[in-house]
């Protein structure tokens, strides 16, 4: 039961984030809440007051709320790991309803597997809508230098550079077509310019697209 009203909590927070996006200095009324979130008023003052007992809104009856600054990062948080989740959808031969499914997704997400995504997406600044994703935050920040030097994109390492395939987001025809032709988990790549060579195989050219679904690790 904790674990469901965490996960209202962040419904909530998630949700002011968005209105405080459209406007920052503006107080989220009530009614706004309920119309977003699909929820009665009476439910929306009830979270609100909940929400501002643990400081994360401030709220003013018959005026609304606004994030704390705490409430803010919880929400900025939420929504960037959302998007994220969106990203990660589209690039996987995903066939259901991207944005209910990363509302599920986004609280499954905690700090080690948003720092492989933004990883994984790290020339995006956009989710496949369009919205902007959110800045990470310092803690995730910090884990990210930690191992931007060990992982990358292969789209993204440099010239005369060895690495070793991590992952691969493909649907499994695609890898298959890929084996063969010698590109896998666990593959040796050095990359020669605009070219790069599998093991000891000749050297070849690779799209930006299929780069940018591979990621690996460095080697010295």
């Amino acid at each position: 039961m904790v674990g469901h009203f965490q996960e209202f909590e962040d419904e909530y927070l998630e949700m002011m984030y968005e209105c405080y996006e459209e406007d920052p200095s503006a107080h989220v009324r009530t009614g706004e809440l309920a119309e977003k979130l699909s929820v009665s008023p009476a439910s929306v003052t009830e979270m609100l007051r909940r929400l501002a007992s643990k400081e994360l809104v401030i709220y003013t009856p018959y005026k609304g709320a606004k994030l704390t600054e705490t409430g803010l990062e919880h929400g900025q948080r939420m929504k960037r790991r959302h998007r994220l989740a969106e990203l990660l959808l589209d690039i996987l031969p995903f066939k259901g309803n991207a944005h209910e499914t990363a509302c599920r997704l986004e609280h499954a997400i905690d700090d080690d597997l948003e720092v492989s995504l933004s990883l994984l997406f790290s020339n995006a600044s956009e989710d496949p809508s369009g919205r902007e994703i959110p800045e990470a935050d310092v803690h995730i920040k910090s884990k990210l230098e930690n191992i931007k030097s060990e992982y990358m994109l292969l789209s993204d390492i440099p010239d005369h550079t060895s690495c070793i395939v991590s992952a691969m987001f493909f649907s499994q025809p695609e890898k298959t077509i890929l084996a063969k032709q010698g590109l896998e988990l666990g593959t040796n790549i050095i990359r020669r310019e605009q070219e790069f060579q599998f093991d000891d195989s000749s050297l070849c050219e690779l799209d930006d697209e299929l780069m940018s679904k591979i990621l690996v690790k460095l080697v010295d």
